[in-house]
């Protein structure tokens, strides 16, 4: 709290003289009224409801500007092209035999992450350290009722996360505002309930964002999404030392009748999946009920991306392919957790990598859609530790028959 009030203002919480403001009201450039505080028992106590008028402001300045002041904005910043998996910059846009109509934009510095939220050992480069030697990358492990725990509420945070981002996806709106989003949501997050382990990876792996040909791994850029796109947003976070990890598909504007049964199609092929989680079952077999739907509605699934384990380790077994006649081995026992997340597309499953080194795009050019859970599977069946929310936007129109 700051005393920086120039004249004497009432408490927006019990309305005796103030002469306290809200920094972050402040740091916004907020009006005095309903920011001005007695003090700081009366601001603590108000802050569960005060924090929505900061991210009200933040939701508004959104697209605001015209094209040139956001064009030299950029370029003040030093956007630059990824390349090479973001270990290098480039002012100009790479050579290459580009399958669709999608182009990279520039990108802006990574975002700042407080020194206080730790970071997995993949954080800086995206590269995991531990990961890749850990017997758990042939083990699938069975989560004990504190990770269990963990997991619970790490996977609601990132649901919260996703939700906040999904609000905002309108024309016009850039897929790196979308990720700054996703990254203050993330970070108010963790000053709301006071820990210290939240992140968000921005500019690394996640928040992705894959329009239209993009099949996953999207860079957040200068790009605005244009009515009739398609957008994945995929989120991570890493909380209390456990991941949680879920995406969706979203209509920028009014989209074409193929794009919308293809994120219809897409949403159910995951329903279907999670439909047959439960003890018993072999993993193989998610493929299978993806596939057959799928293919029964005209498209195809992706084969060189699949689900995974998830828990201390952001990526370990099971894989988890989405097509057929895949050769996943193992059954599913309660304490597992994993990932369902599959691609389809609307051509070919053949895929390509733009020279990001990250961006995977369809080898058609055609449109991809994805949806993704992380899942427990329990005694009875499965708990879907990513659900929707009674309060997440309702942005699926078959949901709201």
């Amino acid at each position: 709290m700051s005393a920086a009030v120039e004249s004497m203002s009432s408490c927006a919480r019990c309305g005796k003289p103030a002469n306290l403001q809200c920094p972050k009201c402040m740091e916004l450039k907020l009006p005095r009224e309903g920011a001005a505080f007695c003090s700081q028992d009366c601001f603590k106590a108000s802050w569960s409801s005060h924090k929505s008028v900061h991210q009200k402001a933040k939701l508004a300045s959104l697209g605001t500007g015209n094209p040139a002041e956001q064009n030299s904005a950029s370029s003040n910043e030093g956007w630059l092209y990824c390349l090479k998996k973001g270990q290098t910059r480039t002012p100009k846009m790479p050579y290459f035999d580009w399958t669709g109509t999608l182009r990279p934009y520039p990108i802006s510095s990574k975002r700042m992450v407080p020194d206080h939220i730790d970071l997995p050992d993949w954080a800086i480069d995206g590269i995991p350290k531990i990961e890749p030697n850990s017997d758990l990358q042939h083990v699938v492990e069975i989560k004990t009722p504190e990770q269990i725990e963990r997991m619970t509420e790490t996977c609601r945070i990132a649901r919260e996360v996703l939700d906040a981002a999904a609000r905002v996806i309108r024309p016009g709106v850039t897929t790196d505002e979308i990720d700054r989003v996703v990254h203050e949501a993330t970070i108010t997050a963790d000053e709301d309930i006071h820990l210290h382990s939240i992140i968000t990876f921005s500019r690394s792996l996640a928040a992705r964002r894959s329009v239209n040909e993009v099949i996953c791994h999207g860079i957040p850029d200068a790009r605005k999404l244009e009515d009739g796109d398609i957008v994945n947003v995929d989120v991570t976070v890493n909380y209390k030392g456990v991941h949680g990890d879920l995406n969706e598909t979203y209509f920028v504007g009014e989209v074409d009748e193929a794009s919308r049964r293809l994120v219809q199609c897409t949403y159910e092929c995951l329903e279907k999946a999670i439909s047959i989680v439960k003890p018993g079952v072999r993993f193989r077999e998610i493929g299978e009920v993806i596939n057959r739907h799928a293919t029964m509605s005209g498209f195809s699934v992706v084969k060189s991306y699949c689900g995974h384990g998830i828990g201390e380790l952001f990526h370990c077994a099971p894989n988890i392919p989405h097509y057929a006649r895949n050769k996943a081995v193992g059954v599913m026992k309660a304490g597992q957790t994993f990932t369902i997340e599959p691609m389809i597309n609307t051509g070919v499953w053949r895929d390509r990598m733009w020279p990001d080194g990250w961006t995977v795009v369809t080898a058609d050019g055609k449109r991809s859609a994805q949806f993704e859970h992380t899942l427990l599977v329990t005694e009875t069946g499965v708990e879907v530790l990513t659900a929707r929310l009674p309060s997440s936007p309702n942005m699926f129109p078959w949901l709201k028959a």
